[in-house]
């Protein structure tokens, strides 16, 4: 890796720790991170050669492979188009419209260039609509790194060790409420003490940046029952799990109808791009229609649409197929690795829900951020480094989900468990140390 090497130190001298977002450093898992300079379906090259067969996806979005032909060829058709006008193109009702039929509960929506200002806007519009301050989230979400969201939001922070973030002001998160997650007394105690001033709860329906964490059953009905009752909105962040774990997200597959949903990843197709959409009455109060202001310049910017357009439209093509492949795949790898752990002596929890799992190396369940963060992170580390070393690339942290595509298949599986039995070997001898 002396290439990568070099372009890690290049990099250091221009960018902070070399990185443009902290979850590409390598700081929690040792060694040092390759340079990419190419990928196809499902694997990486760096730039000494080396392939990867990569389960983090672009942190997502990646669920039809890298460089998947009719993205490619839309993007290449929209650039020779132009790549940004700063007025409206028809490419933006078109996946609207798409987005409409994957998610029913979505009457309306903007586009945005990230999840974080799909977030930011969707708690922004909650609170205009119900002319209150206080929101709720929940310990281990990470919904974007605005002032009012990096309050225990696990992901990033939680693996750098940062307990929130500097420079944000304690009167900026003052009308934050962090809950525990899978905690429905806590909900409760806290909109009794704040009795019709809570605006809204966002919530990731299975937390991501935790590690991979699904709802105890009754969880998200229990918060819509109390959210209807309390005159409260709530909003799905559905950046990960929408068009992931179904076409249409979380909310399609546990069968709950949230007030807003924010979207992101998959709905860009890999380019930069995000949503939030909900009930017509309280996107209608979005500028120009009404008070709220919110606004980009590249909002809607068309190869993000044309990407979009391209990766969404084949899965609403292919629905029947294309989710039971991931949820066969996925279950092959991560119970395949799950059941080598134990045959190893390791103690090991797997989460999975559909296509987004998360290997916990702790003995016990693991349904919340206190419960994830008891994981036996010096053995995650030694797991990473030895499957790096064997061609496939996790996640580099405990506290995040990995993610596979429709281009990992049997070999892709084989591959990985045949690595996973070495990593394993290399973690349980540790312990003997």
């Amino acid at each position: 890796m002396q290439l990568s090497r070099q372009l890690q130190q290049r990099a250091e001298t221009l960018l902070p720790g070399g990185v443009d977002s902290p979850v590409r450093a390598f700081r929690a898992v040792g060694g040092e991170p390759p340079f990419v300079v190419r990928a196809e379906g499902a694997y990486l090259w760096d730039a000494d050669g080396n392939r990867y067969l990569d389960y983090f996806g672009s942190w997502g979005p990646m669920i039809l492979g890298h460089a998947a032909r009719q993205v490619v060829r839309a993007v290449q058709e929209a650039a020779a188009r132009g790549v940004s006008f700063g007025a409206s193109t028809p490419t933006e009702a078109d996946l609207a419209e798409m987005v409409r039929r994957a998610f029913p509960s979505v009457e309306m929506l903007r586009f945005v260039s990230s999840g974080t200002e799909a977030t930011m806007s969707a708690i922004r519009l909650a609170r205009a609509f119900t002319r209150r301050k206080y929101f709720i989230k929940f310990e281990g979400c990470y919904h974007g790194h605005s002032d009012a969201l990096l309050v225990k939001a696990g992901s990033g922070i939680a693996t750098l060790g940062i307990p929130g973030s500097a420079g944000v002001p304690e009167e900026t998160i003052q009308h934050t409420l962090a809950l525990p997650y899978n905690n429905i007394a806590a909900v409760e105690e806290a909109f009794a003490r704040y009795k019709d001033q809570i605006a809204c709860i966002i919530v990731e329906p299975v937390v991501g940046n935790a590690g991979c964490i699904p709802p105890n059953p009754g969880y998200l009905q229990a918060l819509r029952a109390i959210t209807e009752r309390e005159g409260t909105v709530l909003i799905f962040d559905e950046v990960m799990t929408g068009f992931r774990l179904a076409l249409g997200g979380a909310q399609e597959r546990y069968c709950i109808q949230p007030d807003m949903t924010c979207l992101g990843k998959i709905l860009g197709g890999g380019l930069p791009c995000g949503a939030f959409g909900g009930r017509a009455d309280i996107m209608q109060m979005l500028a120009p229609l009404g008070p709220v202001y919110q606004a980009g310049t590249l909002s809607g910017n068309p190869l993000a649409m044309a990407a979009g357009i391209a990766t969404v439209g084949t899965l609403i093509e292919n629905r029947e197929t294309v989710y039971p492949r991931l949820e066969n795949v996925s279950a092959a790898v991560a119970d395949g690795v799950a059941k080598i752990a134990r045959e190893a002596g390791v103690l090991l929890t797997t989460n999975r829900v559909g296509s987004m799992f998360t290997w916990f190396f702790t003995g016990e369940a693991v349904t919340d951020y206190d419960s994830a963060s008891r994981s036996n992170t010096k053995q995650f580390a030694a797991f990473h480094r030895a499957m790096l070393e064997a061609g496939v690339w996790l996640p580099p942290s405990q506290f995040e989900a990995a993610f596979l595509g429709l281009a990992h298949g049997e070999e892709e599986t084989r591959a990985t468990l045949a690595a996973a039995k070495e990593a394993m070997n290399r973690v349980a001898a540790l312990e003997t140390r």
